[in-house]
């Protein structure tokens, strides 16, 4: 059964050191076929944030690990503005990732990866057409096997605070009609700081059946109402378990997984299962 670590929102230069240890010391114990960065590897772009997040990255790969990551829009200088609209994310090519949507497969699962940053939207993100025909023409000829999106913006309105929700990506329904289209399984996402799953069709009655996985921060200190967390995935070929690890102030602690089942069209309500299933 592939497992993918689901990380987001690093923050690199806005981080805690210990953390990150953490992070790399559970990944080298975890042995994931895939580890999945949704974004935001920096605060705000700067040349020594991104070269933290490419050590970062260097010594997972060094340590046996497969990346794959999307920009999100903490990569996207903010101040620079020159910078921001004429090669907003040439540092994130030159230091993290030169594909801003990338693919891979592994045993079982084909995951792409969409750059929903954009200079204009600074907060928030956009999809386009482009990139709305590349998910259907990717997952059309990806070997059988889920199919798995990753974007840093989630693709609907969810909680960024007790009383607020954030924004749909922009173009909201052509990414819909995509993600149907493509019979896609499960979409991976950050921005929000808060760890959560949903099923689509919940959030929006036209969005399918997809499962929506979202993962809180990593390794920010700036945190919104709950600590770092990241999420460990357990696919079968019908069958996704989600857990989440949480910070505890000294050490990521296991919460207890739930296990979402595929009955038809949709995937069911999840059951709680046992943490050393």
């Amino acid at each position: 059964m592939p497992r993918i670590v689901h990380l987001s929102d690093l923050h690199f230069g806005a981080h805690d050191p210990l953390i990150v240890a953490e992070v790399e010391s559970e990944l080298d114990s975890i042995k994931p076929d895939l580890v999945v960065v949704s974004g935001d590897f920096t605060q705000r772009a700067r040349t020594e944030q991104f070269k933290e997040a490419c050590a970062f990255l260097t010594r997972l790969r060094d340590a046996g690990h497969e990346v794959i990551a999307v920009p999100g829009n903490h990569d996207v200088p903010l101040y620079d503005v020159l910078r921001r609209f004429l090669s907003p994310l040439a540092r994130y090519r030159r230091y993290i990732d030169d594909t801003l949507c990338p693919f891979v497969e592994i045993k079982g699962a084909a995951v792409l990866g969409i750059n929903t940053a954009r200079s204009a939207t600074f907060k928030d993100g956009r999809i386009n057409e482009e990139q709305v025909q590349l998910i259907r023409d990717t997952f059309a000829k990806a070997t059988p096997g889920l199919r798995v999106l990753i974007t840093h913006h989630p693709l609907f309105a969810l909680p960024v605070g007790e009383h607020e929700l954030g924004e749909a990506v922009g173009r909201q329904e052509l990414a819909l009609d995509a993600i149907v289209e493509a019979g896609v399984d499960l979409l991976l996402a950050g921005h929000n700081h808060r760890a959560s799953t949903h099923s689509a069709s919940d959030l929006v009655t036209r969005a399918g059946p997809a499962l929506v996985i979202q993962a809180g921060t990593a390794t920010s200190v700036r945190v919104r109402d709950e600590p770092q967390s990241f999420n460990l995935l357990e696919l079968g070929s019908d069958t996704v378990t989600v857990g989440l690890l949480r910070w505890n102030g000294q050490r990521f602690e296991p919460g207890v997984p739930a296990r979402f089942v595929r009955e038809g069209d949709g995937w069911r309500a999840p059951r709680q299962v046992a943490a050393s299933a």
